[in-house]
């Protein structure tokens, strides 16, 4: 493993993209590894934070963190047939530029330390090399639904773009604790990722100014609901904050069922599975004049809970639904 590097930029290098010059500087670090690195703000440029599609100017300084060396790269760790077979199971939507996975819940997005089984992994059995597809937005690992990837950097890079216009439309499908009141509504406010030394990944209610304070945006609206004690959500945030949508929930007194990091204080239905009931249904992306509709079907221990609380998602019109949510 390297330690901290600091590379300044040649005149070779003069108006490049910051991932393409990864990608060319260190071939053998693999795509998702950079792009956590680009989130968390481990590179940087000029000591300050740089987006993938940052330009580059001859003369700049890029902070580069710990990487890997080449040797310590598994040059055989190629798919095997079983997961070349499984990654195309996911498949539902294909086309020339974009691919669309039902993505199952337990499955990461991308790797780490301690997660070698993920889909950015599994993105290899579509292509290596620059034909190997690039996420372009990410899902919690217990949540389930639609992932897309651009088949191609053009295609990455113009939906990224899309996703951080908030020019796609994302719903959720939840099942949450209780029925929430108003029936349907927004909730809005800042959050932060907590600093009490705890999990780095745990989002806090935030005050306006605060260092590391993001306002997020949700609207919902009750599809159905089973007497008083769970009720099924649809969910669609405006903006796309890390864990939002389980805080949100949590925060409004209704919690989404299987969430053990955001709580509250009613009571989960004994009989329902405690796996997380939130699905990423429905993403709706631009295309010129025109639209892309993908849908994913409920995972397994949603489509039992759906059986067991009597919803019918025959029923819903999810066109009138996205009306209901603007």
């Amino acid at each position: 493993m390297s330690g901290v590097q600091k590379l300044t930029i040649g005149e070779g290098d003069d108006g490049a993209r910051l991932d393409r010059w990864l990608k060319k500087r260190f071939p053998h670090v693999p795509n998702g590894r950079i792009q956590k690195a680009l989130r968390k703000g481990e590179i940087r440029v000029d000591g300050g934070r740089a987006k993938a599609d940052t330009r580059l100017d001859a003369g700049q300084e890029v902070r580069i963190p710990p990487f890997p060396e080449p040797s310590e790269i598994r040059h055989d760790d190629r798919l095997s047939k079983d997961e070349i077979a499984y990654a195309r199971s996911l498949v539902i939507y294909e086309d020339a530029d974009v691919l669309a996975f039902n993505k199952p819940a337990g499955l990461a997005v991308q790797g780490g330390s301690k997660t070698t089984k993920h889909l950015d992994r599994l993105l290899s059995a579509f292509g290596e090399g620059d034909r190997k597809p690039r996420l372009v937005h990410r899902l919690d690992k217990d949540t389930s639904g639609v992932l897309v990837a651009g088949k191609s950097l053009n295609a990455a890079s113009k939906l990224a773009k899309a996703f951080q216009a908030r020019e796609t439309e994302k719903y959720y499908w939840a099942v949450v604790v209780g029925v929430p009141r108003p029936r349907t509504g927004e909730i809005k406010g800042f959050v932060k990722k907590s600093t009490d030394g705890g999990d780095r990944e745990q989002m806090v209610a935030a005050e306006h100014g605060e260092p590391g304070a993001q306002y997020a945006l949700t609207r919902y609206a009750v599809a159905a609901e089973a007497g008083q004690k769970a009720s099924w959500v649809v969910l669609r945030p405006i903006t796309g904050r890390t864990h939002q949508l389980r805080v949100h929930m949590a925060g409004m007194g209704y919690a989404i069922v299987g969430d053990r990091k955001y709580t509250c204080d009613r009571e989960t239905p004994g009989e329902l599975s405690n796996r997380l009931h939130l699905h990423a249904r429905r993403l709706v992306l631009p295309l010129g004049r025109d639209r892309l509709v993908i849908e994913a079907p409920l995972p397994e221990h949603m489509a039992r809970t759906f059986a067991a609380l009597g919803f019918d998602d025959d029923l819903i019109d999810e066109a009138e639904m996205e009306e209901v949510l603007g």
